[in-house]
């Protein structure tokens, strides 16, 4: 068993450690809105032995640098700092060769779960050196379930291989987001909650995605009207595209499934009208006149 500091307790931060004390690890925690734990990062270096671990579960960009950077001022020579997060890899790069400078070690681990992992385990992809990735091993097999973990490659590569599969991700939830509105526009009155549900016994398309979205139709119904069609991107998708026109390689599905994410924000397409306002001029095309809407109630700061 092993000791060490995670930081940032959120929606993953928080079931990784559950997990880890469960499997008998002494887990100190940092997150400045969580009273219970320790007061700054100096104290939560203070509360572990060395060598330590830092484990960062904070969002990426300037959250995860801001961290990075004082967690560097205050590590010392032997410490290891192990960022989970979503973190561009070419950052992770950059962040392990600082690193390295003062004689702290920097891994990069992608990890896949979400809300679930806490009870099912995290599939995690592990970037840097390989005495690192030893010094932390247990706990990653504490953290992962049999066969989820695994030394990818060196610095940046685990954070590479995470965006790789978050784009794979947007793929596979935009073929089943297309599939079943297809069903629902085909007058056959079908039960999507059955298809979805039939589908995972024995199907091709069977997938852990698919056993989501039954237990979505389940609890909000077939038509999902409790839930808006407005889909983020947390920056993965974006990185692998920007990665395949680097490497030449090409990436439709990838592409065509972030591309839907930024339609789903618009209420009402420009792209679409233009297209509207061509047909017309041609080909004579009767347009639909637009439909004037009150504006939205500003948003409070901070949402």
């Amino acid at each position: 068993m092993r000791q060490l500091g995670m930081i940032g307790l959120g929606r993953m931060g928080g079931g990784m450690t559950a997990r880890l004390e469960r499997a008998g690890h002494d887990v100190r925690t940092f997150d400045p809105g969580v009273e219970s734990t320790a007061a700054s990062l100096v104290e939560l270096r203070d509360e572990l032995e060395a060598p330590r671990i830092f484990w960062l579960m904070v969002p990426a960009g300037e959250i995860t640098e801001a961290a990075f950077r004082e967690l560097l001022g205050l590590a010392e020579p032997g410490d290891t700092i192990v960022d989970g997060g979503n973190a561009n890899w070419r950052d992770s790069q950059r962040r392990h060769f600082e690193a390295a400078e003062v004689g702290v070690r920097f891994l990069d681990v992608g990890v896949s779960g979400g809300v679930w992992g806490v009870s099912e385990g995290y599939c995690l992809m592990a970037g840097g050196q390989a005495d690192a990735v030893d010094a932390v091993e247990p706990v990653f097999a504490s953290l992962a379930p049999e066969g989820g973990f695994a030394h990818v490659g060196g610095p940046g590569a685990g954070h590479f291989a995470k965006m790789v599969h978050n784009g794979i991700e947007y793929a596979l939830m935009q073929a089943y987001a297309e599939g079943f509105e297809i069903l629902r526009a085909s007058g056959l009155d079908f039960d999507l909650a059955q298809i979805a549900g039939l589908w995972r016994r024995g199907s091709v398309v069977r997938s852990w995605l698919l056993d989501l979205l039954h237990a979505a139709f389940e609890a909000q119904g077939s038509d999902l009207a409790g839930i808006r069609g407005y889909v983020e991107d947390s920056g993965e998708g974006r990185w692998t595209l920007a990665a395949a026109v680097d490497e030449s390689v090409p990436a439709p599905a990838i592409a065509a499934a972030l591309f839907a994410r930024f339609a789903s924000r618009q209420d009402e397409s420009f792209a679409a009208k233009v297209n509207a306002a061509l047909r017309h001029q041609f080909g004579g095309h009767a347009v639909q006149p637009a439909v004037e809407t009150e504006a939205p109630p500003p948003e409070e700061p901070g949402t």
